[in-house]
């Protein structure tokens, strides 16, 4: 349901002056904390596109039915923390407005951000800036660009669509379209994902812990890759995700790739075809899901490629994220994650290929080194201050609600991360860090800004005596 301001400025005007048909002029503004309150209706303002639906799907409360006052306050800010997090968005409200002795009516009033971003892709093609800016001496032709088109609210449905097409390092083209309610109880979705992608140099190999790239001497593409996925989700509870996810992947490489890495495949031929199947069940509570400063994530994932008995391959994927974000005070918070992921075979095509210093797998200052095998195990830690917390008016500049307003947050954090990756190989020139027990500290500044952007600054060194200073735009878990 939506409400004009002149219908919400009549609203409180009732509000403040009748209760129940009776003149309150005279009374107290603030009356008395009511022990236990019943909901009589609940109106929403400022969602000009999204539908009412939409909002109404994340409350934990229900009308004409009593809750005790304490509780239902809780229930309030998490349903507003859940509503925000659709990240459809940018203020989000829940008032209640006691209008008698047990009873309330609620008001939620939301800032809709902007949903449709055409955009220009300008992205490194490398793993992060550190490997671009050391391992790759700033190459400048490592660039990928292009124009990316997003929709994060089609008809008001919170209906994502996707669509990027890019040139430069990477060629590739990506196609989106996700549903995330089917049903009328709004507990399952369908999304739908197409992308196709081709490159002139390719990593082929680690070496001494490093990626080695390969480019034939005619440039000519050296590797195209095509898949296709549907996904099922299934939303149980407010927190809990099951998602089922069937897809089929075609990647061709050229010949001359085996003669630099004559393991590149695991079979012969230069094509690799596969259908896939993949489960994962998600918990996530987290307070923001771009930097999340309380709650949790849980998240396991169990990954089939090779779905038929004369595919190019047969292998099972296993991982696990947890994390947990725990407030100390308003200022302060500590945020602790572990991941890990298993193979279960002793080879894999090197398209497959896990470790540490691949997204997001890493220790913070080993960010230029990559540590390949079958299993690793990462745990990422950090005590965060909350240095600032503003946020500034635009609106004589910019009158439109979705950009009047900017968000501004900035910690500093102390970090320290260990783990280990176990390479059943034993490749002796990656020797130096794999099998080993690895750990890495340093601190750093974190920025949290418009449309929850995240930018790091980070100085961290690791156990094998090295530093360095590395600059991210992603929140580390």
């Amino acid at each position: 349901m939506r409400y004009s301001k002149v219908t919400v400025f009549l609203f409180l005007f009732f509000y403040l002056h009748t209760v129940n048909g009776q003149d309150t002029s005279y009374q107290p503004i603030n009356p008395a904390t009511p022990e236990r309150i019943k909901v009589n209706n609940i109106y929403i303002i400022g969602n000009e596109k999204t539908q009412k639906n939409i909002i109404l799907r994340e409350l934990d409360f229900v009308t004409d039915y009593y809750y005790d006052w304490e509780t239902f306050m809780g229930i309030l800010k998490a349903d507003e923390l859940k509503i925000y997090n659709l990240r459809l968005f940018n203020e989000v409200t829940i008032t209640p407005l006691v209008t008698g002795p047990e009873e309330v009516e609620i008001l939620i009033s939301v800032k809709e951000r902007w949903y449709i971003l055409p955009s220009l892709i300008f992205e490194l093609a490398d793993r992060n800036f550190a490997e671009w800016w050391t391992n790759q001496n700033r190459d400048w032709s490592r660039v990928n660009y292009g124009l990316k088109v997003n929709h994060s609210n089609v008809g008001g449905r919170n209906e994502k669509f996707r669509f990027s097409g890019q040139l430069g390092f990477t060629k590739g083209l990506d196609i989106l379209y996700s549903k995330p309610y089917i049903d009328r109880q709004q507990k399952h979705g369908l999304s739908f994902q197409l992308t196709y992608a081709d490159q002139r140099t390719i990593p082929i190999k680690s070496r001494f812990n490093r990626q080695v790239f390969f480019t034939n001497e005619n440039e000519d593409v050296l590797r195209k890759n095509f898949s296709s996925a549907l996904r099922y989700t299934f939303r149980r509870t407010f927190y809990n995700f099951h998602l089922m996810t069937f897809g089929f992947s075609r990647t061709w490489v050229n010949p001359e790739v085996f003669e630099q890495s004559p393991t590149y495949f695991r079979h012969e031929g230069n094509e690799l075809n596969y259908l896939f199947f993949q489960y994962s069940f998600r918990h996530d509570k987290r307070d923001n899901i771009a930097y999340a400063t309380s709650g949790e994530l849980l998240q396991l994932t169990g990954t089939k490629y090779g779905l038929l008995p004369k595919e190019d391959l047969n292998e099972l994927e296993l991982n696990l994220i947890a994390n947990r974000y725990v407030p100390l005070s308003d200022r302060w918070h500590v945020a602790t994650g572990l991941t890990a992921s298993w193979f279960l075979g002793a080879n894999q095509p090197y398209t497959l290929v896990r470790g540490i210093g691949y997204n997001p797998n890493f220790i913070r200052g080993y960010e230029l080194n990559v540590i390949e095998g079958q299993q690793l195990y990462v745990h990422k830690n950090s005590i965060r201050y909350k240095l600032m917390d503003v946020s500034v008016d635009l609106s004589r500049y910019l009158p439109s609600d979705q950009f009047n307003t900017l968000p501004f947050k900035m910690y500093f954090s102390g970090n320290f991360d260990h783990g280990k990756v176990v390479d059943r190989n034993r490749i002796p020139e990656n020797m130096r860090l794999a099998n080993k027990y690895l750990f890495g500290y340093g601190a750093g500044i974190d920025i949290v800004g418009f449309y929850d952007s995240v930018i790091r600054f980070e100085y961290s060194l690791n156990n094998q005596g090295e530093g360095n200073f590395f600059f991210n735009f992603k929140a580390p878990f």
